[in-house]
């Protein structure tokens, strides 16, 4: 298979563009999820999501201008839900997420039924990314990462010692504030071509996959966004030879990847 030849179609430019910028986007802020034991919200915020986008699609809205302030919303409740201490971050994440789950169901089912539009947010779609959606995922992704590191420095205070960040005066709740709201950006641009059910695992692997490798933050940083954008562009790849789903092929290349990591750091430690 020629790559180039591959890549000469318009429908996997775009797949490309917005998929190297949601993985990265990903990948930095999986770093301060994992660590804070936040590694689910992706999980939790991506079912929030769908259930936005089946509503947005009953009533005709543009789905992802809909689900983007939803989004935002439910990941500012999520960390006060987690932040109570009559809750857990694990408990708030799984009611948030079962109820707009089940509340999208609903909807679908009493509406649109199952159409090919909220199928491909269930499960991703390349073919489904439009030239609207390129240009919103470029727009946004280059604002989490602006935002990413302008405030790297206080993301990684408020990621190894809250109660230390807090004493020193820096606002603890702003920045985990921050936190969650780019990771509901970086959710809902990757819902169209990972799926509801995948896009969390653009959070989660690579972080893992760096943890094996690196020790400093800025170490593990610097290589799960590598490996993210690597394993996309190699999950991508992999479905258009073998006509596979793109989500489940990134996540597999993902997979493989930690895997290595995890054999490595076997080796290592003989």
């Amino acid at each position: 298979m020629n790559i180039l030849q591959m890549f000469s179609y318009p429908f996997m430019q775009r797949a490309l563009i917005a998929g190297v910028l949601v993985s990265l986007c990903a990948a930095l802020l999986g770093v301060s999820l994992v660590l804070k034991r936040y590694s689910m919200i992706g999980d939790g915020l991506s079912h929030v999501s769908f259930g936005a986008l089946a509503v947005a699609v009953a009533l005709g809205f543009t789905p992802l201008w809909f689900s983007i302030p939803v989004v935002i919303l439910a990941a500012f409740f999520l960390l006060r839900m987690a932040n109570d201490p009559h809750w857990n971050s694990d408990a708030a994440i799984a009611v948030m997420s079962a109820s707009a789950l089940a509340i999208g169901i609903i909807v679908i089912s009493q509406t649109t039924g199952m159409t090919t539009d909220v199928d491909n947010y269930m499960f991703g779609s390349i073919l489904a990314m439009r030239r609207e959606d390129v240009a919103l995922s470029v727009l946004l992704s280059a604002a989490v990462l602006v935002l990413f590191v302008l405030f790297y420095h206080k993301l990684f205070a408020v990621t190894f010692d809250e109660s230390f960040s807090r004493a020193t005066g820096l606002k603890v709740e702003r920045y985990n504030t921050l936190l969650a709201i780019l990771t509901a950006l970086t959710i809902v641009l990757g819902m169209r071509m990972m799926g509801a059910m995948l896009i969390s695992s653009l959070v989660i692997f690579p972080a893992l996959t760096a943890m094996r490798l690196f020790r400093s933050f800025r170490g593990v940083v610097v290589c799960a966004a590598v490996t993210s954008v690597l394993c996309f562009c190699a999950g991508l790849t992999a479905s258009f030879a073998l006509s596979t789903p793109v989500g489940a092929s990134v996540v597999c290349a993902n997979l493989m990847l930690f895997l290595l990591a995890c054999l490595v750091q076997k080796l290592r430690s003989r």
